[in-house]
């Protein structure tokens, strides 16, 4: 499984993946079984050369980790560009800028406590508001019940692309009047756009 990726949006830079990937972890998670695709969406976190996560035993995607293909795909910042914003209107067209990355790897399962444990906590410490974060309290045979309803996982980073789509066809005074609308607008996502095309020409 590969991405259609124009030689303008092929980004290269593999900092610049990840740095999307920590940014925003929440992938869908996509598994080629023999009768029709697994997906799954749910946070990954990146650990040095792999990504950690975990899923419920119920959910029957995990079961298919050894015989199939898997991609998590990362969703960055994306926006609606209008033509109105471009220089010359006219010539134009409306689009999608947006930023994605594909991570592909034969995940690893995780079925011992303490290792789970120490993927679970991890999660939540990287989602939880550092000020005042929320403390496990579970223990004991409640915890041990509700590891055994999950299943954890490594994904080795194996292949790795990324898709930066963010008008570099396009003349540079196209692309900063692009970046100036987004920054006009309150919604958060597109200030994330009008960041990353500032920072990725």
């Amino acid at each position: 499984m590969t991405m259609y990726t124009p030689r303008h949006f092929d980004s290269n830079n593999r900092d610049d993946a990840l740095a999307l990937i920590r940014a925003w972890p929440f992938a869908t998670l996509i598994t080629a079984a023999d009768s029709e695709p697994r997906i799954t969406h749910l946070p990954l976190l990146l650990e040095g050369e792999h990504l950690t996560g975990h899923m419920a035993r119920a959910n029957p995607h995990w079961q298919a980790f050894a015989a199939g293909h898997t991609v998590a795909v990362f969703h960055g910042p994306h926006a609606y560009i209008s033509p109105s914003w471009y220089v010359v209107p006219e010539r134009e067209v409306p689009t999608w800028n947006y930023a994605t990355v594909h991570v592909q790897g034969t995940p690893l399962l995780i079925d011992d406590a303490v290792a789970k444990l120490a993927i679970v906590d991890a999660a939540t410490a990287a989602f939880e508001n550092p000020a005042n974060p929320w403390q496990r309290k579970v223990e004991g045979a409640r915890l041990e019940a509700m590891l055994n309803s999950i299943v954890a996982f490594h994904i080795p980073l194996t292949t790795l692309e990324a898709k930066f789509k963010m008008n570099q066809n396009k003349a540079p005074q196209d692309r900063a009047q692009v970046i100036t609308q987004l920054r006009a607008s309150a919604h958060p996502d597109l200030a994330a756009m009008a960041d990353w095309m500032s920072a990725h020409e």
